[in-house]
């Protein structure tokens, strides 16, 4: 099929590189010309494992294409794909602003048939803005010209959306045409070569509806297990066993009740505050949902209000490694990330922070953490540790989970860890001489 994908965004950049991958001819639209040069010449705006070598592929292959130009790529679309950035608003809500622009683009320069896909993540009732807006605008130019918006929720995890686009556990299509429906059906046939059963079909608003459920439930799981293991320090229980003890239960499972320094990351905070306002809006009050994004701030500092614990509210004079910026592995993003909250507060106590990242350095010193005195970024992990009085782990990278005990001590001042992704066992540190710090145990201080 010939496709059009709006938005060279991390949704719109890796919907169109896989449906490109999979025979597709592509054209990714985007209004920044010096983005769309720099992916023509395959620099890739973002950090995903395996990309960069996708795009450039089927850069070579001719199968997929970046342009500004919308009018053009319309013409010859079958489907075209919403993917622009839906930001939260001051008041919890979703913003459409950039969604219903590219549908007015759409109603002005559609020639023919066309099925328009909700690819953003948009709250309940969102299809029915685009259709009337597309429509508000062929009606401007007296166009006879029949469409059907689809909804078409991503559920791509950052660090692994390669994966889960081309083997995907679910596909979720919204369309209250059939003919739109058995089009999208057609197009997402080939991800599923064993069994169509996990191409699932439904109404728009369910569909729309599907995607802020999935991530409120998923972050639901997160706060859940942290207020537990708030618990458990308070009580003398060790989080790290209940998790196991509970988790193998299959109703409950392991995925998502690891417990640590609080969720973060483009999806997971404002999913939770869009879905809570839809509720709001229509006059219910979501107590879960306000609970769960409570809990979550309230986890951030977790790991900052032992580090003031241990050392004192005074932290001048005191240098702290920290390892890890992202809000999780494999991806440079920061929005939301732990880091962001946890370093700030040190700094404002005094403290010099000594970070390191494997992808995500870039992103904290021109945006999330700009000039913030007192923060410096090194090379690698170790460098990080020299006289400094502690090490905080806040990501959990691969490349953290087995280091050189010995020589963190040998680096650190004092052997001291703090870990907000329990990444280590405690007896161990115990034994090789580290004072250690985790979420949900029990330490005296």
């Amino acid at each position: 099929m010939n496709l059009t994908v709006i938005g060279t965004g991390y949704v719109g950049l890796v919907s169109g590189t896989c449906f490109a991958e999979m025979g597709n001819i592509v054209t990714c639209i985007d209004v920044d010309s010096t983005k769309i040069e720099n992916l023509k010449q395959g620099v890739i705006p973002i950090y995903e494992p395996g990309l960069e070598a996708m795009v450039t592929r089927n850069i070579k292959n001719k199968s997929l294409h970046f342009s500004t130009d919308l009018s053009s790529h319309l013409e010859k679309c079958d489907i075209a794909f919403i993917a622009v950035g839906t930001p939260m608003g001051d008041d919890g809500s979703a913003d459409l602003k950039y969604v219903l622009q590219v549908a007015q683009e759409i109603g002005k320069h559609m020639t023919h048939s066309l099925i328009v896909v909700d690819k953003s993540t948009v709250p309940v009732g969102t299809a029915d803005k685009v259709q009337a807006t597309i429509q508000s605008e062929l009606d401007k130019r007296k166009a006879n010209i029949t469409f059907s918006v689809v909804s078409n929720p991503e559920f791509l995890k950052e660090g692994d959306a390669i994966n889960d686009f081309m083997k995907p556990d679910r596909v979720v299509i919204g369309a209250d045409n059939d003919e739109a429906g058995k089009k999208m059906r057609t197009l997402y046939s080939p991800f599923f070569r064993s069994s169509m059963d996990r191409l699932i079909q439904m109404d728009v608003r369910s569909a729309e509806m599907t995607k802020y459920v999935a991530n409120a439930m998923l972050a639901t799981k997160i706060s859940f297990m942290n207020e537990i293991a708030n618990i458990c320090e308070l009580v003398g229980a060790d989080v790290n066993k209940v998790r196991i003890g509970i988790g193998s239960d299959s109703r409950i499972g392991y995925s998502f009740i690891y417990p640590g320094s609080g969720y973060g990351g483009s999806c997971f905070p404002k999913d939770v505050k869009a879905l809570k306002k839809t509720a709001e809006e229509h006059g219910y009050i979501a107590q879960l949902i306000q609970s769960v994004e409570l809990v979550n701030d309230k986890q951030k500092m977790v790991i900052a209000n032992k580090v003031v614990k241990r050392f004192g509210e005074n932290l001048s004079g005191k240098t702290f490694a920290v390892w890890g910026l992202a809000f999780k592995p494999e991806t440079d993003d920061m929005r939301e990330a732990p880091a962001i909250y946890i370093i700030k507060e040190l700094v404002k106590r005094g403290a010099k922070i000594q970070a390191y990242d494997p992808k995500a350095m870039e992103e904290a010193q021109h945006f999330y953490l700009k000039d913030l005195k007192g923060v410096s970024y090194h090379n690698s992990k170790y460098d990080t540790l020299k006289d400094a009085d502690a090490m905080i782990l806040l990501t959990e990278w691969k490349e953290f989970r087995s280091p050189d005990f010995e020589e963190l001590k040998v680096q650190l001042k004092q052997p001291v860890i703090f870990d907000g992704r329990n990444q280590y066992n405690d007896a161990l540190m115990t034994e090789r001489g580290f004072e250690y710090f985790q979420i949900g145990k029990q330490q005296s201080i």
